[in-house]
């Protein structure tokens, strides 16, 4: 780890605005290697709609991080970019798991705790909690890295749209907790989609019968009335479940209720409700992929349809809410600082990285880019082969029909000569990815 090594790093002053996944990894990222940071984060004096902890890095949506398997996919590549890269959202996430089958999920509040004392102890850190209206104005030996998110206050939205031009927006969809005491286990069973895991997940099985009057009764529930300026289009990633149900009567098996690896008696179910942990101590189960935006009341009534879930306690209900993009194709650099004002940086879920782990690997990248600013180095741009490398590509390059985007194989450089057994390309993948990120001096 490098320190303090000339006079620009010495006079730096550095601003992060927003102290959500990508906020936390720039700042620690910076803070670490002997830069002074002022992270501004708004909580607790104020609040978005969807957030309600005065933590650091709280998680909206779900406490799923996808998958944690290096070679299946490219959720799990680009975790292992980050472990590569040194991420605070890894290490964090390592000391608050929670079983999750093959995927990787945590405890929100142990997760949200770890980091806000990781980087409140950080002595390089200077935390002001404080709504921040406008991006700084900044010159010089001043820096401004603004990663406030989806859920930016619409004060500083409106000032980085005057700054950036056209605004995106779109629909984001949290989905409901249920306490595990209020579950009818007599009516569920418990296991791993193909048994990857210690039976982690609670399965909720329904006959046809089951099946059908639940999908009609989504059809007819009475959805929560949304404010003029969140009307937009729905994120396909975080689809809430009623609006998939009007899709066909049988979209749901297909997707969020598919039966497939599930096994209960020796017989596949119809349609499967999963829930998976929401803490370590398994006090509270998330249901998956019931992302919503039904009344409470609704949410109460016809999630109590689903066998086992009959006289369930809502911990917390869904939610839905507005998300906000820049057009960073148009106004980003590939080092993440805007072209017109190239001492600001823009981080996370505001650049159309879509998740968890894109969002905190952008922020982590800005802080890179940021150093490497301060000691007058050139930074090595992750390429294609690497899945944070074509996410930068992605939100970067011209595209006049931009939208976020995930982690996925698909964007990655092809393997060549092609691998035709899928398996074998997806580990050829990561072993060629996680060599380049292991040539990368951070």
């Amino acid at each position: 780890m490098n320190g303090i090594t000339n006079e620009k790093l010495k006079n730096a002053k550095i601003s992060v605005i927003g102290g959500g996944l990508a906020g936390c990894e720039a700042a620690y990222y910076l803070a670490r290697r002997g830069a002074d940071v002022t992270l501004y984060e708004m909580k607790p004096q104020k609040y978005s709609p969807a957030h309600e902890s005065p933590s650091l890095c709280e998680l909206v949506c779900s406490n799923s991080l996808k998958s944690a398997d290096v070679y299946a996919n490219a959720c799990g590549l680009l975790k292992e970019e980050m472990r590569i890269l040194g991420s605070l959202t890894m290490e964090a996430a390592a000391h608050t798991a929670v079983p999750a089958g093959g995927a990787l999920a945590v405890d929100r509040e142990k997760f949200a705790a770890y980091v806000t004392e990781k980087i409140r102890g950080e002595k390089n850190i200077r935390v002001v909690t404080e709504e921040i209206v406008k991006i700084p104005e900044v010159s010089g030996d001043e820096y401004a890295i603004i990663a406030t998110g989806p859920l930016t206050a619409d004060a500083l939205a409106a000032d980085i749209e005057q700054k950036t031009g056209r605004n995106l927006h779109f629909f984001d969809a949290s989905a409901p907790v249920i306490a595990a005491d209020s579950i009818d286990y007599t009516r569920a069973f418990t296991q791993d989609r193909y048994d990857k895991g210690t039976g982690d997940y609670v399965n909720c099985p329904l006959t046809k019968e089951e099946y059908y009057a639940f999908v009609e009764a989504l059809g007819t529930a009475e959805k929560a009335v949304l404010h003029d300026f969140e009307k937009g289009e729905i994120f396909e990633g975080c689809m809430p479940i009623e609006v998939m149900a009007s899709r066909g009567k049988d979209t749901l098996r297909y997707g969020t209720l598919k039966p497939v690896g599930l096994c209960e008696d020796g017989k596949r179910p119809f349609a499967v409700a999963q829930l998976r942990k929401e803490n370590a101590e398994g006090t509270a189960y998330n249901l998956v992929g019931f992302q919503t935006n039904l009344k409470f009341g609704e949410q109460k009534r016809v999630f109590g349809m689903i066998p086992g879930l009959e006289n369930a306690v809502f911990a917390r209900y869904g939610v839905m809410h507005r998300n906000s993009f820049i057009n960073s194709p148009k106004v980003l650099n590939n080092t993440l600082n805007l072209k017109q004002f190239p001492n600001i940086y823009f981080a996370g879920q505001i650049t159309g990285m879509e998740g968890y782990m894109e969002s905190s690997m952008c922020g982590l990248l800005a802080g890179y880019f940021v150093w490497c600013k301060l000691q007058d180095k050139t930074p090595q741009i992750p390429d294609k082969t690497t899945v944070c490398g074509a996410l930068l590509d992605y939100i970067t390059t011209e595209n006049k029909d931009f939208q976020p985007m995930g982690a996925n194989m698909g964007i990655l450089t092809p393997i060549e000569p092609h691998i035709r057994d899928k398996r074998e390309r997806y580990r050829a993948l990561a072993e060629r990815g996680k060599a380049h990120i292991d040539t990368i001096e951070v």
